[in-house]
């Protein structure tokens, strides 16, 4: 059981090194640098603390303010972990926001496992191409989770799933989801084929089949394809692809925001006993 330290705010206004893994966490590029070179990531809420310690995440610490340490007593009872309980403007100090939830928990992150390992049990696999919003991406791994995808793949440009924002839209179904990183995009679409997926990438092409024939087909294996959000899938993906699928518009719009293209698709093409 871990204990509880009280943690106070310095006369002088300097940071606590205690508190080093919440400090600004709204300085998005320094949190995408600082948070996959030390290993950790930070779960912000009551639901995404508990959801990452359910999927085996180990905890550093955790950062409470007092009303919230009664809520969270059973998990820091399993934990032996600090747990710092602050005051409400530390909290935002350190944070660099107005921590409403309050409770975070910085966790360790777990090794990714080899693309061909994630996919050897997988009937349905997705790829999300250099999607580089986070919010997006966490809407587009809370619908895998829902929808019963089996294994995401990642392209190396794409935005980290483990960023704070990622996670707290998703949920914490970004801790749920089996997912890696490919090491190289469009060379490692061979791992799909290999692995006996039909690869269907989703485009706007006139020459498309519709989700509706995708669907309809039935295939045992299939991998969707997904592009970043302003120019959808490369030149390069598309190629890779062995069906390029359109979803049919109406009122003259060409095309749905990328995370709710992916739950249409994703429930279009769940697998049928």
């Amino acid at each position: 059981m871990a204990e509880i330290v009280t943690v106070e705010a310095s006369p002088d206004g300097s940071a606590d090194p205690r508190l080093t893994d919440y400090t600004d966490l709204t300085d998005v590029e320094l949190r995408r640098r600082r948070e996959p070179a030390e290993g950790l990531f930070i779960a912000e809420g009551e639901k995404v603390i508990r959801r990452a310690v359910a999927a085996g995440y180990e905890m550093r610490s955790m950062l409470l303010t007092a009303k919230w340490t009664d809520v969270m007593r059973d998990v820091i009872d399993e934990t032996a972990a600090p747990v710092y309980q602050v005051a409400p403007d530390l909290a935002e100090r350190v944070t660099g926001y107005h921590v409403h939830r309050g409770a975070l928990a910085s966790m360790r992150r777990k090794p990714l496992p080899p693309p061909a390992d994630l996919l050897q049990k997988a009937r349905r696999a997705v790829v999300f191409e250099d999607m580089v919003d986070h919010a997006n991406l966490g809407a587009a791994f809370r619908n895998a989770a829902a929808l019963g995808v089996d294994a995401v793949l990642l392209t190396p440009r794409c935005a980290d799933p483990l960023y704070r924002r990622a996670v707290k839209v998703s949920m914490g179904a970004v801790l749920q989801v089996p997912w890696t990183r490919l090491e190289s995009w469009p060379k490692d679409a061979h791992l799909l084929s290999e692995g006996g997926f039909v690869t269907a990438a989703l485009c706007l092409d006139e020459n498309a089949i519709t989700l509706d024939e995708l669907a309809e087909r039935r295939h045992d294996r299939l991998a969707l394809l997904f592009g970043t959000e302003g120019e959808g899938l490369t030149s390069g993906a598309l190629d890779a692809a062995d069906v390029r699928v359109s979803i049919p518009m109406d009122a003259g719009v060409d095309s749905l925001n990328v995370a709710a293209t992916s739950a249409v698709a994703f429930y279009m093409t769940r697998p049928r006993a």
